[in-house]
């Protein structure tokens, strides 16, 4: 994604190296002190896989993708900010990394207990892809496609 969408009340863009710290501060993982979940925000933006929803009050959620699964596109991680909830941030950014995804399939994963990532990809239009039991004990993972616009459809 190299220039910022425009989207009304906010725009959605590429991030840079230097927003990282930002980044940490609206990222609810990463602000109460995981450490883990810092360092792969800065390696992130670092590699400039992160793209990002702001307005004129600052950033409001965050997107990766990655192409390490299979070699194909992977959300690794989709963070809104708490106070940025509810606006729409979440499925416009998961738009914008269809859009410019690079590979036909575009995968994503929720914990079976992450009821609000699973509506958001429903209305989103992504397909379940499967189930995977066994990384965090208990809390199976939802597997969802997306097809791209380099692949048959897009939802």
């Amino acid at each position: 994604m190299d220039d910022a969408v425009d989207l009304g009340e906010f725009v959605v863009r590429s991030a840079s190296e230097s927003e990282s710290d930002a980044l940490v501060g609206i990222d609810s993982v990463a602000v109460e002190g995981d450490v883990g979940r810092q360092a792969s925000i800065r390696r992130w933006c670092q590699q400039g896989l992160v793209v990002v929803a702001e307005d004129v009050s600052g950033l409001l959620g965050y997107c990766v993708v990655e192409y390490t699964f299979f070699e194909q596109g992977f959300v690794t991680m989709l963070m809104v900010a708490p106070s940025a909830r509810g606006r729409g941030v979440g499925h416009r950014l998961l738009d914008a990394v269809a859009a410019s995804c690079t590979t036909p399939k575009l995968f994503t994963s929720a914990n079976v207990s992450n009821q609000p990532m699973q509506r958001l990809l429903q209305r989103a239009g992504w397909n379940p892809a499967g189930l995977l039991h066994g990384l965090d004990e208990g809390d199976p993972e939802l597997f969802y496609l997306c097809r791209t616009h380099t692949g048959r459809m897009h939802p």
